[in-house]
């Protein structure tokens, strides 16, 4: 796969942001990766959330579906599965340093107006007890739209740092 992804944009947060927007997506590509590396937060213990972009704004519909297994070091493990959210949930983090969220992310059909945008993503998040969980999961957004990029957020207070890193790849 590294000689058919082609590196878009790389965007470096190194202080709180309310939102990370990452757009880009056109027809040029069928498929997307997005990496996200070492994503802190400012406020202890709470969601990180994603949503599509339609014209570089975030869409806040209640059109998101999505399910999602969550493997913990230091608890069972979790599985969960919702509709008509308002966004999607990817994991839970805090805010020391050794707090960080880490995933890729594939994204389909985002510049496709005839069909649902959706996303498929695997991630590893630490918290400040060096205790590890992990999710793999995908969702829709179940509106036949054109969208151009993914926008991040937590559910309440700042992204601190983080990269995220956006390819496409090669048809």
């Amino acid at each position: 796969m590294a000689g058919s992804l082609i590196k878009i944009s790389e965007t470096t947060v190194s202080s709180g942001q309310s939102t990370v927007t990452i757009t880009g997506l056109s027809s040029t590509y069928d498929v997307y990766m997005l990496d996200v590396v070492n994503l802190e937060c400012a406020t202890d213990a709470k969601e990180l959330r994603l949503r599509v972009t339609t014209g570089g704004t975030p869409d806040s519909d209640s059109e998101y579906d999505y399910a999602m297994l969550e493997l913990k070091s230091y608890a069972g493990y979790g599985d969960s599965h919702y509709d008509d959210q308002a966004n999607w949930f990817l994991t839970v983090i805090g805010t020391p340093a050794q707090e960080q969220f880490n995933g890729r992310l594939f994204l389909y059909n985002f510049s496709n107006s005839s069909k649902h945008s959706f996303a498929t993503w695997e991630t590893v998040a630490t918290n400040s007890i060096s205790k590890l969980s992990g999710g793999q999961g995908g969702g829709v957004h179940s509106v036949n739209e054109a969208n151009d990029g993914v926008s991040f957020f937590m559910e309440s207070g700042n992204i601190d740092s983080g990269t995220f890193k956006l390819y496409g790849l090669n048809k």
